[in-house]
């Protein structure tokens, strides 16, 4: 079993305002959230099974179990897939080669012609990308990182209207990645590099927020363009689903501010 299970499962715990749990509260307490035997009763398991779940011991709690402890936690839909999968256990790599995309991937985003697209691997390495995106992504080149050129290149800060909220967006999504792949040591890396160089990305990180990719919009500024809201879409590679087309639709940018 993951230690990432015992990590994700505390880090919720704490989270969790004993009140709001229907619990009653007497006293002082000297840490935040549940404590573990409280959780393990509205749970309906075990003190000693949530504990031996959030030690990382080699358990394997049934679909029942994941479900009355995500019930417990008031567990977000995409915080409920992640539970689910690390108590699968985790894909576990510890290769350290480079990632490359195949010629008949990279080559799809200089296909789509005026619109941004790039294809990004694992822990958001940029594998291929078209012209548009390089115009639009300054500092983001094919053999850079998604991640890395958010928190640490200054163009990010300028680009993206919102960056706190497509900052932390992506870390989250990061951070599922790093529960997916438990030791991988490209995330590893990547992960301290974000913590050593940006505070948000210190403070953000052992909050352990969870998401996945997914269609929407953004406001960014562009170079040529000015400020625009534009819709882009994520599409896995069938052959390697950790590889991602990321596509950003400029034909349709509605009015600056607005929406889609």
């Amino acid at each position: 079993m993951s230690v990432e299970l015992g990590t994700f499962l505390r880090s919720r715990r704490e989270r969790v305002n004993p009140a709001d749990a229907g619990l009653p509260v007497t006293g002082r307490r000297r840490t935040p959230g549940l404590r573990r035997e409280e959780l393990a009763l509205l749970a309906g398991i075990s003190a000693t099974w949530l504990t031996y779940l959030e030690q990382g011991r080699d358990v394997r709690p049934s679909d029942q179990v994941l479900d009355a402890l995500a019930r417990a936690l008031r567990l977000t839909a995409a915080e409920q897939e992640h539970l689910r999968r690390l108590a699968g256990g985790g894909v576990v790599s510890g290769q350290d080669v480079p990632e490359e995309a195949a010629p008949e991937v990279a080559g799809v985003p200089a296909l789509l012609g005026d619109n941004p697209a790039y294809v990004t691997g694992i822990c958001y390495d940029v594998l291929a990308s078209n012209a548009a995106a390089a115009e639009l992504f300054r500092g983001m080149a094919p053999g850079g990182n998604v991640v890395r050129w958010m928190f640490t290149e200054p163009a990010a800060r300028e680009v993206l209207v919102d960056w706190e909220l497509e900052a932390s967006t992506v870390l989250a999504r990061l951070r599922a990645i790093a529960g997916r792949h438990p030791g991988h040591p490209r995330v590893t890396r990547l992960v301290a590099e974000l913590t050593a160089a940006s505070p948000e990305a210190r403070r953000w990180w052992p909050q352990y927020d969870i998401q996945f990719s997914r269609a929407g919009s953004k406001r960014l500024r562009h170079p040529r363009l000015g400020e625009i809201t534009v819709s882009h879409a994520a599409f896995h590679v069938a052959e390697r689903p950790e590889q991602t087309l990321v596509v950003y639709n400029l034909n349709a940018a509605p009015v600056a501010g607005r929406r889609a």
